[in-house]
This record gives structure tokens, C-alpha cells and sequence, in this order.
């Protein structure tokens, strides 16, 4: 428990910026906007540097972080059910793929399961855009299998990486 809050009290927010340094988030938004091209879901990527003591005390866990930012940042609300946040909470290295119950209902949880693995690996490489970048690419492969394009649509969640901390 100790060593958790040292964690995130101490990773201080220019090891995000380290980490994930401009030309990193204009990739990740890149792809993004690309993978978007390929089905009607909707990827929202969010990178938060740490919790903050309130949340430590509470017991929030990276899982419960990522549901709060699903419902605030309004994955939920897309036409098609089809929005899928992921989640990475860079003190702990930890990864959350969090998809609306459209898309619940047609990937397993197992493939969400994997792609954080994937991600987390190279993270704990040091491999931020690599793990990033395949991250999405692997989110694009399972949608476009359960949600492939039907032509022109409106882009309803902003592609830009979210950075909080």
C-alpha cells in the first residue's frame, strides 16, 4: 500500500511529457484518425500521469479511474454504442481498455485483455509510441471486424490523446 502511494506521489508530470513528448501524442492521434477510417467506433485515448492522494485514499484502482473517464469524457453517448477508451495510468504502467456495451457484445473480453498486455509490455520497455501505436492498431483490427465502415459518418469523439497530469 505504502509503496503505491510513494508511486504516484513522486511521478511527477514531466516524466509524462518525457515519455510522451508532442511528436508521441501527434502519432497517437494519427493513428487514431486513421484506424477511425477503417469502422464506425470511436477510440478515445487518455494518458494520466498519476492519482492524486484522494484517490489513493480511496482505493481507486486504474480500473475504476478508466470507468470514471468513460462516463465524464462521454465514450458512452455515441450513436452507434461503438466508443472504446483506452486508459493508461503511466505510474503504475498500467493499461485499461474500457468498450461500450455495442462493441461489448461482440469482442471478447479476452482480446481487450490481450491488447492491454501487449501495451503494458512495451511500456515497461520504454516503448511508449511502439506500444501505443500497436495498441491502437490491434483496437482498429477487432473493429473493423464488428464495426466495419458504411461510408461517410460524423466523427464523434475528439482523436487527440487526452493528457491529465
Amino acid at each position: 500500500m505504502m509503496h503505491r502511494f510513494v508511486q504516484h506521489l513522486f511521478y511527477f508530470p514531466w516524466r509524462l511529457r518525457q515519455c510522451f513528448p508532442r511528436p508521441v501524442l501527434d502519432a497517437i492521434e494519427h493513428e487514431i484518425t486513421v484506424a477511425e477510417g477503417h469502422h464506425r467506433g470511436e477510440i478515445r485515448f487518455v494518458i494520466e500521469a498519476n492519482l492524486d492522494l484522494l484517490q489513493l485514499v480511496r482505493g481507486t484502482t486504474a480500473r475504476t479511474r478508466a470507468l470514471e473517464l468513460f462516463s465524464e469524457l462521454h465514450v458512452w453517448d455515441t450513436e452507434e454504442n461503438s466508443g472504446v477508451l483506452v486508459y493508461l495510468l503511466l505510474a503504475e504502467r498500467r493499461v485499461e481498455i474500457v468498450a461500450d456495451r455495442g462493441i461489448n457484445t461482440k469482442v471478447r473480453p479476452e482480446s481487450w485483455a490481450d491488447v492491454c498486455r501487449h501495451m503494458s509490455q512495451a511500456f515497461q520497455r520504454g516503448q511508449f509510441e511502439t506500444g501505443a501505436l500497436q495498441g491502437i492498431r490491434e483496437i482498429d483490427a477487432q473493429l473493423t471486424v464488428h464495426f466495419p465502415t458504411t461510408g461517410d459518418r460524423a466523427n464523434e469523439l475528439p482523436n487527440q490523446p487526452l493528457v491529465l497530469g
